[in-house]
């Protein structure tokens, strides 16, 4: 059977042609269409100027030009406020929903003025200036929004910070007329000094509802634990004292040296059977202890808040704090107290007595590095307990509680920022900030190395590997060791520690040329630890350790083995393997370099692993092993095979057939592994390392990683890696 098929210029006609006024009707509907589409995006995406015009802004700050919003008394109250609220029941966190940066969005009301139906304000203060200064760091920092509609959190511009300034009941009221109430969900209200007379209660009596609370003064009754927020009460001495930094241990008894104190209680208005017990304390060990109370002799003019007495000599408050090793902070009419700021200001290690006290951001500061928490009702064996403390933790504690005030209390925007991180951090925890994070000041500077064990699956190949040789006086082979690396195709820097403080390096002039950048760090003592330490200039995740007299290893043989490391960022890969084993004659574990089928260590001497495991090595090694390892001179690449395996519970990967290494220009004396002591001195080491760390970390395999076409038949040329060493 035949078909035509009719022709145009425009190609077949395969579709009848339409009857114009069919045409004209689908077009007219077409275009209907169109438009309604066109209307939906212009509404969909249109800025949201309606709530988005009256935000909180610079210019608002003014109450005085602030709009005035008149509160009848019939308007709605929020109820008390739920104690069973937690993150999965009473915030709504799909508001927060995901991007890319892993931060909330924050938005804080307008200014409004609230007055009642009789033009009566809700607060004496209105806005305080802390509390300026809290909004106004939030609206500076990168978790804020103008942007209602991409909020997460909201915060009101009413100034709840001080309850002894609120109208109760009309400040609820201001909270429930809030156009994003809905019952306090997702709100967040700041509250330093909660309750009042004669009660005191420990959280804000504001009725609330939902609302998370930043308060200053939770008990363990009032606290509901991964919602609500601990905070400080911010101390308003910290803006106007500038304190010398302490240095830490300065408790002395020499007459030779100015008069300082043992302990120190510096707070007025204490309870008069504390008072007592204090008194009897300092009755008890002489001028070590020094009790201090308000001023009922200055002269006019003098501010009571920068002074303290003791039988009517005076003192400058907080200075006098920095003469003393413990000071004690002990329960007030309110369980928050601002001396808490000044002792940690002061470097003094705070002594805090108040029982069910929730202390300041607790949910993710290790209080036990900067305090000391005594029951109440040890109070009178406060002076026993802190003598027990040995003076190395002691002076740790004093830097750990000036670091806490410096990063979370210093400041109004200090405590407003942690607060919101917090929060942050339990809606991405997969994003939070780490125990060290928190805890560890910022010399450690952890946020400049990522943890292997979240890394991508394959690191990328780009930054290659940082080459790190540890040398002290055999230059020719350094210089050898520094030509072979340089051969490795992502070889991205060589970094040399020069480890003898009695010589200089070698002139400029007549070090390899290469073509990667070359840096020499001189060290300040002679330590095998420094072939870990988390150098400033190791930029790439990759690093090969490696020792000046390895120079056998063909370029080849380290390329694969940094390939090798791209697939098991985690683990320690390298060439020289060794082994644990249990004898059971002795009873101890014994230390085996001889040839077998397994392996649990290899060596650093040419080992590749991630630069996150010289923070762990330098800063967070157990026990006393780093010590250890620098007296004895011996032992460093154990210890960083126990703390590798100890941290991923996974064993190190031996690349390639070499099994030892010689270098035919070392002599006995250069040589430590030549040393007679040295195989015992390393069956010791495992040892005494297994008993810092509680157990045997090592893991046992028999495998090794070696080129697919190793040893098969093949043309060289057909090889990745040809030139591979067998011994």
């Amino acid at each position: 059977m035949c078909v035509s098929v009719k022709y145009s210029a425009r190609g077949p006609a395969l579709i009848p042609r339409m009857k114009t006024k069919h045409r004209i009707y689908y077009i007219a509907l077409f275009s209907v269409v169109l438009l309604g589409l066109i209307a939906t995006g212009m509404f969909q995406f249109w800025p949201h100027s309606i709530e988005s015009t009256a935000d909180w802004s610079v210019e608002r700050r003014s109450v005085r030009d602030s709009p005035l919003v008149h509160l009848p008394a019939s308007s709605p109250i929020p109820e008390r406020g739920d104690l069973s609220c937690r993150m999965h029941t009473c915030f709504d966190v799909y508001r927060c929903g995901y991007n890319p940066k892993n931060r909330i969005k924050v938005y804080i009301y307008p200014l409004r003025r609230y007055v009642d139906e009789l033009g009566a304000p809700i607060s004496s203060t209105g806005l305080s200036r802390e509390y300026n200064e809290l909004l106004s760091a939030i609206s500076d920092s990168e978790f804020y929004t103008d942007d209602v509609s991409r909020a997460c959190l909201f915060i009101p511009s009413i100034d709840v910070l001080n309850q002894n300034s609120l109208r109760i009941r009309e400040t609820a009221q201001a909270l429930a007329q809030l156009h994003r109430w809905e019952r306090g969900m997702n709100h967040l209200l700041f509250n330093m000094l909660p309750g009042g007379p004669p009660d005191y209660n420990t959280a804000l009596d504001v009725p609330r509802d939902r609302a998370l609370l930043a308060g200053g003064g939770f008990s363990t009754w009032t606290y509901r634990q991964g919602y609500d927020v601990s905070i400080p009460v911010y101390s308003p001495l910290s803006a106007e004292v500038e304190l010398p930094k302490k240095q830490p241990g300065l408790f002395h008894c020499s007459l030779s040296q100015p008069a300082s104190y043992f302990v120190l209680s510096s707070q007025t208005a204490v309870h008069m059977e504390y008072r007592a017990e204090l008194e009897a304390l300092k009755a008890e060990n002489g001028e070590v202890v020094l009790i201090l109370d308000k001023c009922t002799n200055l002269s006019e003019g003098v501010s009571p808040t920068r002074k303290r007495c003791y039988k009517g000599q005076v003192y400058d408050y907080p200075q006098t704090l920095q003469e003393s090793t413990f000071c004690v902070v002990l329960r007030g009419a309110r369980l928050g107290q601002a001396v808490l700021s000044d002792v940690l200001q002061a470097g003094c290690v705070p002594v805090i007595i108040a029982d069910s006290y929730i202390l300041p951001f607790s949910e993710v500061l290790d209080w036990k590095r900067a305090s000391v928490v005594i029951p109440e009702d040890k109070l009178s064996e406060m002076y026993s307990i802190l003598k027990s403390i040995p003076q190395r933790q002691v002076e740790e504690m004093q830097r750990q509680a000036h670091w806490f005030w410096e990063a979370y209390f210093s400041s109004m925007k200090a405590i407003a920022l942690a607060t919101l991180q917090i929060i942050n951090d339990r809606i991405y925890p997969y994003a939070a900030r780490s125990y060290e994070q928190w805890n560890d000041p910022s010399v450690v500077k952890w946020s400049s190395v990522n943890n292997p064990l979240f890394l991508p699956l394959i690191p990328p190949r780009s930054p290659g590997f940082t080459a790190v040789v540890l040398t002290y006086d055999r230059v020719e082979s350094l210089f050898r060791v520094i030509t072979e690396i340089s051969k490795v195709p992502s070889l991205s820097k060589l970094l040399v520690v020069w480890n003898n403080q009695n010589k200089s390096p070698p002139e400029e002039s007549i070090w390899p040329k290469i073509t990667v950048p070359l840096k020499v760090v001189r060290t300040t003592e002679n330590k095998l630890s420094n072939r870990f330490f988390p150098y400033d200039e190791i930029e790439t995740e990759a690093v090969l350790a490696i020792d000046d007299d390895i120079i056998m290893l063909t370029s080849d043989e380290l390329q694969f083995g940094y390939e090798v490391w791209r697939e098991f960022p985690d683990r320690l890969v390298g060439y020289p393997g060794r082994l644990h084993l249990w004898d059971h004659e002795m009873s101890k574990w014994k230390y085996e370099s001889e040839w077998t089928n397994e392996v649990s260590m290899v060596l650093t001497g040419a080992a590749f692993y991630h630069k996150y495991f010289n923070y762990l090595y330098t800063y967070k090694m157990p026990g006393d092993i780093k010590n250890w390892v620098d007296a004895h001179m011996n032992c460093e690449d154990i210890a960083m095979n126990f703390l590798v395996a100890n941290i991923t519970g996974k064993a190190p990967i031996k690349v390639t057939p070499r099994k030892k290494f010689k270098c035919p220009e070392c002599t006995a004396i250069d040589g430590l592994s030549l040393d007679q002591t040295h195989m015992v001195e390393r069956s010791e080491c495992i040892n005494k390392f297994a008993s810092v760390f509680g157990m045997m970390p090592l893991k046992v395999v028999e495998h090794r990683a070696d080129p697919v076409l190793y040893k098969d038949d093949f043309p060289e040329k057909l090889k990745s890696f040809p030139n591979i060493g067998s011994l």
